[in-house]
């Protein structure tokens, strides 16, 4: 089994989005994050299912939310680094900044 290790920034990430979608629906907030948990979950179960984009990043979709999970895997010390979860209209290669 893989550590999952979610970096500061996409912490951020999350927590901004969250907070938008609670202005939008109460409860939208948290369904985003709840949502956002449960694909953490598959990843950690499943760190290959999701294909490569950018480099050694793999990115994976939320089912219901316009965002995409961005991680690379380390194999060697079974960790998983997320490093941002962005809205799919933003720039991808901003998590290379990370």
């Amino acid at each position: 089994m893989f550590k999952i290790v979610i970096l500061p920034q996409a912490k951020k990430d999350i927590l901004e989005a969250a907070k938008w979608y609670q202005t939008k629906q109460p409860g939208l907030g948290k369904r985003f994050t709840g949502e956002v948990r449960s694909k953490v979950s598959f990843i950690e179960i499943n760190p290959m299912a999701c294909s490569k984009k950018y480099d050694n990043a793999r990115t994976a979709y939320l089912n219901t939310f316009p965002f995409l999970v961005h991680y690379t895997i380390d194999e060697a010390k079974n960790v998983i680094v997320i490093s941002a979860v962005l809205h799919t209209s933003r720039n991808p290669k901003i998590w290379k900044y990370r």
